[in-house]
């Protein structure tokens, strides 16, 4: 990676962006995070977030000089206001939409919180849409590149989708020790 790249690893909530923030961690990558949301039930090994991502919609950027040669957590739903300034490497994480939705209706149970009562196949449409919005923005962008990694492939067997990671970035990770990072206990909203 050349010194204006900062590594972006994105997709939906409960797509398995904090696992593969893990992995790299393991991996040797440096990474970005205040450690201000701390692990929980829902994410037992952490959730590797940067609060000040979150106000990239409000025109914080400053903090990206510090990403610049990390990895660093940003949900699609913010992906889009990365400024052209840098270049960027996007690991950007799918997984099967019927999990997405039932993992977070079970992280709002374990939290006590209230479902918002938006019936699955509604939700799933709004996802699918801000996807493909999301894939569109991000092929007409010449300073990403995007690498799409299956949750579902990675937790079944992580050897191929880290060999691709490993060359992505460059070479030079222990994938051996990323691949240690997948814990199949975690993997608790199964496809039906």
């Amino acid at each position: 990676m050349d010194s204006n790249t900062v590594l972006i690893i994105s997709g939906l909530p409960r797509s398995g962006t904090s696992m593969m923030m893990k992995m790299l961690e393991a991996g040797g990558r440096a990474i970005l995070t205040d450690n201000l949301r701390e692990a929980d039930v829902n994410n037992p090994k952490g959730y590797y977030e940067f609060e000040r991502v979150k106000q990239m919609k409000d025109g914080d950027l400053a903090w990206l000089s510090e990403a610049v040669g990390k990895v660093v957590k940003i949900v699609t739903g913010l992906i889009m206001f990365l400024p052209s300034s840098y270049n960027y490497k996007i690991i950007f994480m799918r997984r099967d939409l019927n999990e997405i939705l039932s993992s977070q209706k079970k992280m709002l149970v374990r939290l006590g919180k209230e479902d918002d009562d938006i019936p699955d196949d509604k939700m799933a449409k709004v996802y699918e849409e801000h996807l493909k919005e999301v894939r569109g923005w991000l092929v007409r962008q010449p300073n990403i590149e995007t690498l799409y990694v299956n949750y579902n492939s990675m937790i079944k067997d992580s050897t191929e989708a880290l060999n691709k990671i490993n060359d992505f970035l460059g070479g030079g990770m222990d994938v051996s020790v990323m691949s240690a990072v997948v814990d199949k206990e975690l993997y608790r909203e199964r496809k039906a």
